[in-house]
């Protein structure tokens, strides 16, 4: 049942970013960028930036709602004197956000925690039971503050826009160079549909590095802001522990947070959205 809400789940999305953008086409009066006088250049910008930053913005704006629903968090109350909850929200008023973020539980085997949300205000915390199971109070409070630094440091906002942009140039590269191979020949439209799927696909590759490689530098910051809320020996030991869990071992899968990669080299450490966790800790011990 779980697959099928997420299928069900990724299907709706989708269809919701579709109608949007293009109800947004509409509004804006952004024309077919391909005519019999060649190819409109300011409606082609137009429409892959609309498609590429609305795509991004709709998803995050529904990015709390979806986590809730397709990885089964449950909320806890913030009334009931949870300690968990308790010790979110001393960190969040110390990163000094406007509000304070929903907290949540779900259940998984594997220690993981993750924020996201459209806003600093509007803001979710969730941690797997995995993790809550595996680490001492330091340690959890170290994860914590590297989620709420990600939030203070408005991550979701600024990884969303940089995709966003991303998605834009790959759109439009990808149908400008087709244009150009195929000389505006009407005949050849079909070979110009699959140069523009290729160029996508490689492209998109490429916009992969450069976003993961935004998403490193984010993860260092978050790590200094952890550090600076709850302590740098709280934050070097969670990721001590992470360390001493996944790193002997021959699975070295992304964690859909904390994004576990270390040992990654080539290809894998170009496009890895986390760095590894040695390299994490010497940061730390390096700004003392």
């Amino acid at each position: 049942m779980t697959w099928m809400k997420r299928v069900f789940l990724f299907m709706a999305v989708n269809l919701l970013v579709m109608l949007t953008i293009s109800l947004a086409l509409q509004m804006l009066g952004v024309g077919p960028y391909l005519s019999a006088r060649g190819i409109d250049y300011r409606s082609l910008a137009v429409f892959c930036l609309v498609w590429g930053m609305g795509g991004a913005f709709v998803s995050l704006s529904l990015s709390r709602v979806m986590a809730k629903w397709s990885m089964g968090v449950k909320v806890r109350d913030p009334r009931s004197g949870d300690a968990l909850v308790a010790t979110v929200h001393d960190l969040a008023r110390r990163a000094g956000l406007p509000a304070m973020p929903e907290v949540g539980v779900y259940d998984s085997p594997e220690p993981n925690a993750f924020a996201t949300g459209p806003t600093r205000s509007r803001a979710l915390v969730a941690v797997s039971t995995g993790l809550l199971e595996s680490m001492n109070q330091a340690e959890l409070e170290g994860v914590l503050g590297h989620e709420i630094a990600h939030i203070a440091n408005g991550d979701m906002v600024t990884m969303t826009l940089v995709q966003g942009v991303i998605n834009a140039f790959v759109m439009f590269l990808a149908r400008a160079i087709a244009f150009a191979l195929s000389r505006g020949d009407r005949d050849s439209r079909g070979m110009e549909r699959l140069t523009v799927f290729a160029l996508e696909m490689v492209l998109g590759v490429l916009g992969m590095i450069v976003v993961a490689w935004f998403s490193r530098l984010r993860e260092f910051r978050a790590d200094a802001g952890s550090a600076r809320l709850g302590g740098r020996e709280k934050m070097i030991g969670a990721l001590q522990a992470l360390q001493r869990r996944f790193e002997p071992s021959d699975s070295q899968e992304a964690y859909a947070s904390l994004k576990i990669a270390g040992g990654r080299s080539g290809f894998l450490a170009l496009i890895s959205t986390h760095p590894p966790l040695a390299d994490r800790i010497a940061a730390l011990r390096r700004d003392r």
